[in-house]
């Protein structure tokens, strides 16, 4: 899919760090790479159930249907992966009062490993 922005939620087939398969599941854009000549790529954090036990920097999705979530959900800063663009579903978007806090967490769980 061309025409990811920041902040889009999509379905992605998101990896898993414990097991060799993938899951359609949502996933929030928080980077779109420009890197001409390779494909499309996009950076997005796992979005899960509320009903997951919490870890730092989990912000809560605020509206559900902007987002075009069916449940209460969670976005997992601790969580990122980097796919094609060709594999995404767009569903909807991030409530704008949501975003700051997904700065955050995503900036927490960063700045050790760039330091």
């Amino acid at each position: 899919m061309r025409g990811c922005e920041v902040w889009d939620l999509v379905k992605v087939p998101f990896p898993y760090t414990n097991r060799p398969v993938h899951q359609r599941r949502p996933a929030l854009v928080v980077a779109v790479p420009d890197a001409s000549g390779t494909p499309d790529l996009l950076w997005v954090l796992m979005v899960t159930s509320a009903d997951d036990r919490g870890w730092p920097g989990d912000v809560a999705v605020s509206d559900l249907n902007a987002a075009g979530l069916p449940a209460a959900s969670i976005v997992r800063s601790a969580k990122i992966a980097t796919i094609e663009a060709r594999d995404t579903e767009r569903i909807g978007s991030l409530p704008p009062q949501d975003r700051p806090q997904s700065i955050k967490g995503l900036r927490g769980n960063l700045a050790p490993a760039l330091q």
